[in-house]
């Protein structure tokens, strides 16, 4: 499973890759800190899954998300922002987002939650 992450801090953007490649069959294909970095970069890569941040260093992971779900809407798209307010949530649950997480209390649910995407995958579902 291919994952690109979008995430603004070098320390949580390190974090999370380091956690992602504890995965079996999870593969880090590639990292962006901002919108037009990361929109590029996915369509190129074409991931099966992307991590974003709401808040990057220039654009958002809105707009990465609207691009990506445009393009590509079987691409899996996990929102992991410590804004996860209910209008945020909302806004990127009506673009096609997948999962919505708190950074600061869900980090490790998109480590679960590619487990399971990657069981599921195994398994042929």
């Amino acid at each position: 499973m291919r994952v690109f992450v979008v995430e603004d801090s070098p320390i949580v953007r390190d974090r999370l890759v380091a956690m992602l490649w504890d995965i079996p069959a999870v593969e880090v294909v590639g990292e962006a800190d901002n919108q037009a970095d990361a929109v590029t970069h996915i369509q190129r890569l074409c991931p099966d899954v992307v991590v974003l941040d709401i808040k990057l260093r220039q654009g958002t992971g809105i707009g990465v998300l609207e691009d990506v779900k445009r393009r590509a809407p079987q691409t899996t798209a996990i929102m992991l922002t410590n804004y996860a307010n209910p209008e945020f949530r909302q806004r990127c649950v009506s673009l096609g987002a997948d999962h919505f997480f708190d950074k600061t209390v869900e980090f490790e649910k998109v480590k679960e939650i590619l487990e399971k995407l990657v069981a599921s995958q195994a398994a042929g579902c």
